[in-house]
């Protein structure tokens, strides 16, 4: 069995670097990727004459070093590759409604 992520991209907002009290780092980053925009099953031009793009953006957590290194290194706007993991999350909030969300937890990021 493989749960593999490979994502090519740029980093949509500036790494954000924190410690765990166990003294763990974590490095969270937003990878926006983009692909033709399809309309009736066809792509189509935008206002300007380009072809019309649909973005996705990705949550991408980096652990310890290679979390230090992202945050050191990288910046809004920076194309990166990133090779990882999905990972799903579930919990109930404050009002008892259960929430779910994934990210990505990297294992390189290759700039």
């Amino acid at each position: 069995m493989t749960n593999l992520v490979i994502l090519v991209g740029r980093i949509a907002r500036d790494p954000e670097a924190r410690t765990t009290q166990g003294g763990t780092s974590i490095t969270s980053i937003s990878v926006v990727t983009d692909r033709p925009a399809r309309k009736d099953g066809k792509t189509y031009k935008d206002e300007n004459g380009y072809t019309a793009k649909d973005s996705e953006f990705h949550r991408v957590t980096c652990f310890n070093g290679l979390g230090g290194s992202v945050a050191k290194h990288k910046a809004k706007g920076d194309m990166v590759e990133v090779q990882g993991r999905l990972h799903y999350s579930k919990w109930t909030d404050r009002e008892q409604i259960e929430r779910y969300s994934v990210e990505i937890v990297a294992e390189e990021v290759l700039f």
